[in-house]
């Protein structure tokens, strides 16, 4: 029962992290700027597009022209995020496959635990290319914030809320991946498994 649970927790952790990370894809919130001239307007930017939140007219998007014109972070953020979603996407239906519940495979224990075990390295390298871009737009953001060879009088970006979505999908889907392989070391025998090899047995003395 403790490892089923593990295995149940882990995915859930997965797939909370996974959903997080699709989420922090496609959030314009990765910089914040706010005028000090009109506080009415807050200005975001995202992987795909810039925004202009209004006080009164709500929020006005405009997409990015073109990829290769983004700033390098941007440009990189994208390729690491789709990755994540794609890895994350993966881990699930890897790890899905070798969890002790679901009654697939019940013979091959050692295929569900290798199936298990892949699922939680892809849940890793998923939550790792999740923390890497979020990390390196918040280094540049810093970066920029503080340089002096810009006047005082420009405004500054500021950390986005993508930003902390992304870090927190990249935490889950580390930890989810590691509470499904901790489950691999632990050994439990099912009641089914059991039942197959007793009536395997039964069987074989029948035939002597």
């Amino acid at each position: 029962v403790y490892r089923l649970m593990m295995q149940l927790g882990g995915i859930l952790l997965s797939l909370s992290g996974w959903v997080l990370s699709c989420l922090t894809t496609y959030l314009p919130q990765w910089k914040n700027l706010n005028l000090e001239l009109n506080e009415l307007e807050i200005w975001t930017m995202g992987l795909w597009q810039a925004c202009v939140v209004q006080e009164e007219g709500g929020m006005q998007c405009k997409d990015f022209d073109s990829f290769l014109a983004l700033p390098p972070e941007l440009r990189i953020s994208r390729i690491l995020m789709f990755f994540s979603n794609g890895l994350g996407l993966l881990g699930l239906l890897f790890s899905g496959f070798g969890l002790d519940c679901l009654k697939i495979g019940e013979r091959q224990q050692e295929l569900k635990k290798r199936l298990l075990l892949f699922g939680g390295m892809l849940f890793w390298i998923s939550g790792i290319t999740a923390i890497v871009p979020v990390s390196w737009v918040a280094h540049s953001t810093v970066q920029e914030f503080w340089d002096e060879s810009i006047p005082d009088i420009v405004p500054r970006w500021d950390f986005g809320e993508a930003l902390f979505v992304g870090w927190l999908a990249g935490f889950c889907l580390i930890l989810g991946g590691s509470l499904l392989n901790c489950t691999i070391c632990s050994t439990e025998v099912h009641p089914s498994s059991v039942h197959y090899a007793v009536a395997e047995l039964q069987d074989q003395c029948q035939h002597l």
